[in-house]
């Protein structure tokens, strides 16, 4: 790789023989195999035999080997040279969907958001009506509903028993939504200083378990705290039945297994 440029991606490819032939598969994730966090952190992890996903992962392993050649990703997002581009295309997509008289949204689970470019890009689709939710656990230098700047911004932040580690972006796309998962936290050194991976998801029931997913977090009316202007971080508080997310989403994936 290069010297200085930290390697935050996840990610592998594994090849095997099958019927006398070479067949590749591919592995991406928002979190490592790390025997100490393995127990304590929230994930996702992808395993793929999609060789759209697969010819680009291999081109990022390229890089490593011949740094001084940039290449061109057709699906997967790369840092340090396609993130910010990328994801101001998908902003500004939504942003000509609300412009033409159709709904935009954009839902984002991060661990931080520190990136002021970023922050001025998300505001910039709010001013334009672009509904945004966002969860983020740590860092949020962002201020949702503000008039006039940030009103269709709300942002909530869930510490509980794991910590929350995906990172999870969800673009309408008028009816359409591209979802992926990622590496990367929108802050300048996730998208400028290291090598991140940002991977979109194509098969339609796991990209509905992501959405659902981030749904679950969103309902959380026990351990979500709501970021706001007044800086508080008070707990959210409804009528509605109570919701732990980090519950709820094991119970998700429970009712999956058993049936």
């Amino acid at each position: 790789g290069v010297q200085g440029l930290k390697v935050h991606s996840k990610m592998c490819v594994i090849e095997r023989m099958e019927d006398k032939r070479i067949v590749r598969y591919g592995f991406v994730s928002t979190g490592n195999f790390n025997e100490s966090t393995a127990r304590i952190y929230t994930d996702y992890t992808l395993f793929t035999a999609d060789q759209r996903v697969l010819k680009d992962i291999n081109k990022v392993f390229k890089f490593f080997e011949i740094n001084y050649k940039i290449y061109r990703y057709k699906h997967i997002i790369t840092s340090p040279h396609y993130t910010r581009s990328t994801l101001y295309k998908l902003i500004d997509r939504e942003i000509a969907h609300v412009k033409a008289g159709k709904e935009g949204f954009i839902q984002l689970k991060l661990n931080s958001i520190s990136s002021y470019t970023m922050v001025d890009k998300l505001y910039e689709a709010s001013r334009a009506g672009v509904k945004i939710k966002m969860i983020v656990r740590g860092i949020c230098c962002l201020i949702p509903g503000v008039k006039g700047m940030s009103e269709n911004i709300e942002a909530i932040s869930i510490v509980d028993k794991f910590l929350e580690h995906t990172r999870l972006f969800i673009f309408g796309n008028d009816g359409d939504p591209k979802v992926y998962i990622s590496s990367a936290d929108f802050m300048t050194r996730n998208i400028e200083n290291r090598v991140e991976v940002s991977c979109p998801i194509y098969d339609p029931e796991i990209k509905q378990e992501l959405i659902d997913t981030f749904n679950i977090c969103w309902n959380d009316n026990v351990k979500a705290r709501i970021f706001d202007e007044t800086q508080s971080n008070q707990y959210r508080k409804n009528d509605l039945p109570k919701s732990r997310a980090q519950f709820e989403t094991y119970e998700y994936y429970k009712k999956k297994l058993d049936r």
